[in-house]
């Protein structure tokens, strides 16, 4: 897959862009509103820190990439770095589309983006609650099933196989389940299934949910939704078995 610039001086610009627009917003707001921001995120004093150059991206996703109550944005926090960055790519390269992320990213440079990947994947700040269960037993039993177990009559693997055992994630390029609202996660399963979402070649999600139902879809969903935070959120090490199928995202 071909990138952008990588220079450092294409980072050096990007930061004192960044760094020029904040100062100018700061200019604007009086000298108490700004002491209020600052001991909310005292980080942010320095405008040239990563918590300052980061501040596009904390308003859908929570100041440690927490999520918000949005549905559709997702916690980022404590996903593989690798993961994070190569979904940045795909969003300014517009492999990945949804407009708001495409054009906050659009000209960062490789570095720039690997920076803001790092950030977020040292993040550990503490999960949302729970949601508040709909689905019915039913459903959330064939949630369980198709995570834990997954279904051989559709030739469908466990999610638990690619995503670890507690769906943390794992290294370097398997993104953690837990945390993720059911919204999210059948907006992302579906575009799987119709194309609308892609990784690299060979695509193991698009084969997976290509042969999930939209039920099955729901199901997961709602499944994941009900489990508890863990008590390690860290992404799991490079499976050492071999994966259920061959997955480009971890090459």
């Amino acid at each position: 897959m071909e990138t952008g610039p990588t220079t450092t001086s294409d980072g050096s610009i990007a930061r004192k862009l960044l760094k020029a627009l904040v100062m100018s917003a700061l200019s604007t707001v009086g000298a108490h509103t700004w002491a209020q921001q600052s001991d909310a995120v005292p980080a942010f004093k320095s405008v040239d820190s990563i918590e300052a150059r980061v501040q596009g991206c904390v308003t859908c996703h929570g100041q440690s990439g927490q999520g918000t109550n949005n549905g559709y944005y997702p916690r980022i926090a404590g996903k593989p770095a690798v993961y994070l960055y190569n979904q940045l790519v795909a969003f300014r390269d517009g492999t990945r589309r949804y407009p708001p992320m495409n054009y906050l990213v659009a000209y960062l440079p490789d570095a720039y983006l690997k920076e803001i990947a790092e950030h977020f994947a040292k993040q550990r700040p503490p999960f949302a609650a729970k949601e508040t269960a709909t689905a019915d037993a039913a459903t959330l039993d064939r949630g369980r099933t198709l995570v834990t177990a997954g279904d051989t009559s559709k030739g469908v693997p466990a999610c638990i196989a690619c995503h670890g055992a507690g769906l943390t994630g794992t290294e370097p390029g398997i993104p953690g389940l837990v945390g993720l609202r059911p919204t999210y996660i059948v907006a992302q399963l579906t575009r799987w299934r119709v194309g609308e979402r892609r990784a690299a070649e060979p695509d193991c999600m698009k084969r997976v949910a290509s042969r999930l139902s939209d039920s099955d879809v729901a199901a997961v969903a709602a499944w994941l939704s009900q489990q508890a935070a863990p008590k390690d959120p860290s992404p799991e090490s490079p499976n050492l078995v071999r994966m259920p199928f061959a997955c480009g995202s971890q090459r």
